[in-house]
């Protein structure tokens, strides 16, 4: 959309980040009014279709949790032409997050920190609104991100994050465990095998026959990846999320007085693309099983990225950052960039072309 970037310029670029993102949900929200129209402009392709988890997906195409917290918007941005919306990060205790401001732009860096922490009105909840949308006939397919409460000690993590799938994942197309958030104390030493093994074990146990992903940090060792990659097979999880934000500042165009203001947070955008790509990489040189799902996220912007990481081995590619600086359309451009570049989901039908 050639007028979008006009408008980032000139109003949404000077608006606080997270104000600018409550409007443009807003208007995400209101998409179902015109309904038919935005999915005629904007729908996915049938060849692009993708099996995996289980089921079908429109597109390898989706967005990733943290956009669409409460599970408020699922209907209008599947119109956009998303395959799947991952929801969340949800817990089981509502919760304001981190005091604002706790969203900042490096638009030299076309990158995003943020330190939400996990603002979100509780598991219970996003329930309804997850069945309500579950209903609809062209609907995306629903993943539901989980994450451990703030005023959770790490010891009482587990059952914290049972209460959650316990109530999400009937619900859920597939449930995803976030160990890997910068923004929540403690949570990313639930990454340690000794910890998290406990944690997958219960939370398996829980979602039943409901898939089950991990999403991990990209500032880990290969060591400690080779070492989640292979207990989430022994534990028979269906996949992993690879990568959250990263905390690293390296290799910026910010000025180090830019980074010192805006201070702590998770780090998304194009300075990730390299490193969560080596991750996609490193998961599949570990475990080329195509039948264990790696859904690859982070620095993701046109099309070229997305089939850079189908072609390195990822079942589906999800983006979120890149939305804030592309538009309304971001998803319907990597669709039929897609389809211009000829990918063919494993879902396709024989005879759509």
């Amino acid at each position: 959309m050639r007028w979008y970037p006009i408008l980032f310029k000139t109003v949404l670029s000077r608006m606080d980040p997270e104000v600018a993102h409550h409007w443009a949900f807003r208007v995400i929200q209101a998409a179902p009014i015109a309904g038919g129209l935005i999915r005629r402009l904007c729908g996915p392709d049938p060849v692009l279709r993708v099996r995996a988890l289980g089921t079908t997906f429109p597109s390898p195409f989706g967005i990733a949790a943290g956009f669409d917290k409460n599970a408020t918007a699922i209907d209008g941005l599947g119109l956009l032409g998303f395959g799947h919306v991952e929801v969340g990060t949800l817990t089981r205790h509502a919760q304001d997050g981190n005091p604002k401001p706790r969203m900042f732009r490096l638009v030299g860096d076309r990158g995003l920190v943020n330190r939400m922490g996990f603002n979100n009105g509780g598991a219970a909840a996003a329930v309804p609104r997850v069945e309500r949308a579950r209903m609809g006939r062209r609907r995306p397919i629903i993943g539901v991100n989980i994450g451990k409460s703030r005023v959770t000690e790490v010891e009482d993590a587990v059952a914290d994050y049972v209460w959650s799938a316990q109530r999400l994942a009937p619900v859920a197309d597939y449930l995803a465990i976030n160990v890997s958030s910068p923004n929540t104390p403690g949570l990313r030493g639930l990454q340690e095998l000794d910890l998290l093994e406990p944690l997958l074990s219960a939370v398996r146990d829980a979602a039943g026959s409901t898939p089950l992903l991990v999403k991990i940090a990209p500032d880990m060792e290969d060591e400690q990846i080779d070492g989640i990659v292979a207990l989430a097979r022994r534990l028979g999880l269906d996949g992993i999320i690879a990568t959250n934000t990263t905390v690293s500042r390296d290799g910026l165009q910010a000025s180090a007085a830019e980074i010192d203001r805006i201070g702590a947070g998770g780090l998304s955008g194009e300075p990730l693309r390299d490193r969560s790509l080596e991750v996609l990489r490193r998961i599949r040189a570990v475990e080329p099983d195509p039948g264990f799902c790696v859904i690859a996220v982070g620095g993701v912007e046109s099309a070229f990225d997305v089939l850079e990481r189908l072609r390195a081995g990822a079942t589906l590619v999800q983006g979120y950052t890149a939305f804030l600086y592309t538009g309304p359309m971001w998803a319907r451009s990597i669709n039929r960039g897609l389809e211009r570049a000829g990918f063919r989901g494993s879902g396709a039908p024989a005879d759509t072309r």
